[in-house]
């Protein structure tokens, strides 16, 4: 029979209030005129109908705050390993689950006829090297001819100017020069080719060794087997999936937080975990978002967490802490908090003039000694005990509690 309980309880409440504060109303409804007040004394100061209330006498303190949300765990790495060439699988796969390291082999594809490719393409090199000291030969021969017809047109010409040297001479020397100028052209072209053939035979050897490399496909880091590696004997194309890796050391936890907290939130934040399973981890935040989910317009915040021992997974839910900068708070009885005719969060001060007020506060931390609270001033009088019953301009009978009470 709960509910008669529950009746019960908002009947003496709507009672005591219509006593209390609407007693002159009360009485003229029932009938009978109210009595007078009697005459204050002369030395009576405080005015009449105060309603008794219990009074803390808070100061504010410096406290660590918070940014609580729920999140989930996700792996610091996840990849996908392909296929760079087509080839057979020739080894062991690997099952999920097997830890690796990096440069472990994962899927060792058959190598067919690479390996004669890469010996042509090393022949290929090392006949393209030797035609270079021939090449170079003929540009030094051409350049000494070059060089001994400059001379031999250079004396006909003196001798011809002293008359003694006909102009037919001068008119052979000058075509010698022509000539071992065009050879010496052509001898450069020639070591020009024999350059050419040299890098062409180097990118041909560095593609047949690329091609042997692909052949090995490897971990990139240290992680965890998601899935099996590909099959003994299954023939990968490019870009064919050999395995999937997944890196828990560190972890990360990832969650959400409105834009109201955003600001509270700086890289480098200690932040702390709490798993559904009860087990509390601690690190930092490394990563804070600067866009805004479009759907709940908040941001992504991350903190990497030590997961040597690999006990934590990828996908489990965990609720995050993260502290922010120090603030200025009171710790107040949770009984003490109340809403206003609008549904803000508060508590009723007792006002220098001895009448009730409401303040409004933001919740920073609830612990078991009470909550933490923000927007109040250094010292307030917070009422704690009947505050539920006074609102802003009440008269107050006001008795200060000590705090442990």
């Amino acid at each position: 029979m709960r509910w008669i309980s529950m009746l019960t309880a908002v009947l003496v409440t709507l009672s005591l209030y219509l006593l209390l504060m609407e007693r002159d109303r009360v009485m003229v409804f029932a009938g009978a005129e109210p009595a007078p007040p009697p005459a204050p004394a002369l030395h009576d100061k405080a005015p009449s109908h105060r309603v008794p209330v219990m009074v803390l006498d808070s100061a504010a303190r410096e406290v660590q705050g918070h940014v609580l949300i729920r999140g989930e765990t996700a792996a610091a790495r996840e990849v996908e390993i392909r296929a760079e060439t087509s080839g057979r699988v020739i080894s062991e796969p690997l099952r999920r689950g097997a830890m690796v390291g990096t440069g472990d082999t994962l899927c060792q594809l058959d190598p067919g006829t690479r390996a004669a490719a890469l010996a042509q393409a090393e022949a290929g090199l090392a006949e393209a090297r030797l035609r270079l000291p021939e090449a170079e030969a003929r540009v030094n021969q051409a350049t000494a001819t070059l060089e001994e017809a400059r001379l031999n047109d250079r004396a006909a010409r003196s001798l011809a100017e002293s008359g003694f040297a006909s102009e037919t001479r001068v008119a052979a020397t000058t075509a010698a020069v022509s000539s071992a100028e065009a050879a010496l052209a052509s001898a450069r072209a020639g070591l020009e080719a024999a350059q050419t053939g040299i890098r062409t035979a180097e990118a041909q050897l560095a593609v047949a060794r690329t091609e042997i490399a692909r052949l090995t496909i490897a971990a990139p880091f240290d992680g965890v087997l998601e899935t099996d590696a590909a099959e003994l004997g299954a023939l990968l194309q490019p870009g064919a999936l050999c395995a999937r890796v997944i890196q828990l050391d560190p972890i990360r936890l990832v969650g959400h937080v409105p834009e109201t907290d955003l600001a509270r939130i700086r890289p480098g934040a200690m932040a702390s975990g709490r798993l559904s399973s009860g087990q509390e981890v601690s690190g930092r935040v490394r990563f804070v978002g600067r866009t805004a989910d479009e759907t709940t317009r908040t941001f992504r915040v991350e903190a990497e967490i030590a997961n040597a021992d690999g006990t934590i997974r990828a996908g489990q839910t965990v609720e995050i802490r993260i502290q922010t900068p120090t603030e200025q708070a009171h710790l107040l009885p949770q009984s003490a908090l109340t809403l206003d005719n609008d549904g803000r969060l508060g508590v009723r001060l007792a006002a220098p003039d001895g009448t009730a007020r409401f303040a409004p506060v933001k919740v920073l931390r609830d612990t078991v000694a009470g909550v933490w609270v923000s927007g109040l001033p250094e010292r307030a009088d917070v009422i704690v005990t009947g505050q539920e019953f006074v609102t802003d301009g009440v008269p107050l009978d006001i008795t200060y509690r000590e705090r442990g009470q």
